[in-house]
């Protein structure tokens, strides 16, 4: 580590003088780059997380995109005038920080990976990569491949648990830290951060609520809200992971939800097989779902789609931790599938008749990382939207980030924020300069 972080320092004093246009032509490599090893970086995340090749594909072809995003001078940071008047003119500039350190998550390695990449890179930082050690390889094997295309020291990656992450956010010569986990372990991230005062930026749990009013396009918002609660099994940052449906709508809601689940999202083990579902990536986060589904059962909850649990090994020539796609009706709010982000393949749908009184339920501590509302009024969805305490609403769609769009979470969801402008300021500091008249 303290190789990777001298040379990424030495690299810093050239990388950080290249103009905006040369960085963001290695950008264009990059994405270059990635296109021409997509197959091979599509199969080794197939194999390393258990998903279909598709959801695979769709990993690099997301970091691809991200790539060109930022490769656009319209899409980075530019010198803007801040003020001017008859005694002074005064201009906006960013600088870059330094090395930044990347910790990042399993469920979407390459695209959650190299955000933080390329938004370190565009606005001229070099980046240090730690991905998850549930699932390294791509990450690792993406960095290799990229060798050559940017000078030495200025994207580097090193395998390993949590010991290496302590290391990042402690040591000195780190001046940014992006996580991507848990809300306990990015407590834990900003206070070690604080030491050094490092800059920071952390994306944690996404309980996201998502409503249903009682004029909603019924047909399209169960398909929308079960893409948004089941692709991917469940494992996605922004998943539609509690249901609130007007009571009005609520049974025929609930019926046509466990039919477009039953009849879309199955366990398809060969992964050459096109499928947006797959079992859960691995053994802990599905210890910690089977928990949740085990404790729905033993309470008596109305399961009403799924719940059959199948660990790796208990069935002769199967693989994978798999739980089939798990509806549960009306479950209490107090339960724990209800107040915990599961991140899997059980989804919880409860009933409303307020307008308050819905809000207040979805508006949980650990649910400001994004939400849904369906509705035929869109006057009425844009009011629900903008009470709801989450940094990102889609309204009659599904939950998923736009690169062009502000990241972020509200309270227990995060701190700071990516993508979008407004993301890459977290990557600089603003530089006023003065110009007398």
């Amino acid at each position: 580590f303290e190789d990777a972080v001298t040379a990424a320092q030495t690299a810093f004093k050239s990388w950080k003088l290249t103009s905006l246009s040369e960085r963001q032509t290695l950008l264009t490599k990059l994405a270059s780059n990635l296109e021409d090893h997509l197959p091979l970086l599509s199969q080794i995340l197939a194999r390393e997380s258990g998903k279909s090749l598709l959801l695979s594909e769709l990993d690099v072809r997301g970091a691809i995109a991200q790539c060109l995003h930022y490769a656009q001078p319209e899409n980075a940071l530019s010198d803007y005038v801040q003020h001017e008047d008859a005694s002074v003119k005064i201009i906006a500039t960013h600088v870059p920080l330094g090395v930044v350190a990347a910790i990042c998550p399993w469920n979407f390695p390459l695209i959650l990976s190299n955000i933080k990449v390329v938004s370190s890179l565009v606005t001229g930082n070099c980046v240090i990569v730690k991905p998850s050690p549930f699932t390294p390889y791509a990450v690792l094997k993406w960095i290799e491949l990229a060798r050559g295309i940017l000078p030495p020291g200025v994207l580097q990656v090193l395998n390993g648990g949590a010991d290496l992450g302590q290391i990042m956010t402690l040591h000195p010569g780190i001046a940014k830290v992006s996580f991507t986990g848990t809300i306990a372990v990015g407590k834990a991230v900003m206070a070690a951060c604080a030491k050094t005062l490092k800059k920071v930026t952390l994306e944690l749990a996404g309980n996201d609520a998502c409503i249903v009013c009682a004029d909603a396009d019924l047909p399209k918002a169960v398909k929308s809200v079960a893409s948004g609660a089941f692709f991917n099994a469940g494992q996605v940052c922004v998943a539609t992971k509690r249901v609130y449906v007007h009571e009005s709508v609520y049974e025929e809601f609930i019926t046509r939800l466990v039919e477009e689940v039953k009849g879309s999202y199955t366990a398809v083990e060969d992964a050459s097989v096109p499928s947006v579902f797959g079992p859960v990536s691995n053994k802990v986060q599905f210890e910690t779902v089977k928990r949740i589904v085990e404790d729905c059962k033993g309470r008596g909850y109305e399961i009403v789609a799924g719940g059959e649990v199948r660990e790796s090994g208990n069935t002769e020539g199967k693989k994978g931790f798999w739980l089939e796609p798990t509806i549960v009706k009306g479950p209490p709010e107090d339960s724990v599938l209800v107040k915990e982000e599961q991140f899997g393949p059980i989804l919880p749908v409860l009933s409303w008749s307020d307008e308050d009184d819905v809000i207040d339920r979805s508006n949980l501590a650990n649910a400001g990382l994004g939400a849904s509302v369906y509705s035929s009024d869109l006057a009425q969805a844009e009011r629900i939207a903008r009470r709801l305490e989450a940094g990102g609403v889609w309204i009659n769609q599904f939950e998923r980030p736009h690169m062009g769009a502000y990241f972020s979470g509200f309270k227990d969801s995060g701190f700071g924020g990516e993508m979008g402008k407004q993301g890459l300021l977290s990557y600089s500091y603003t530089q006023s300069i003065h110009f007398a008249k």
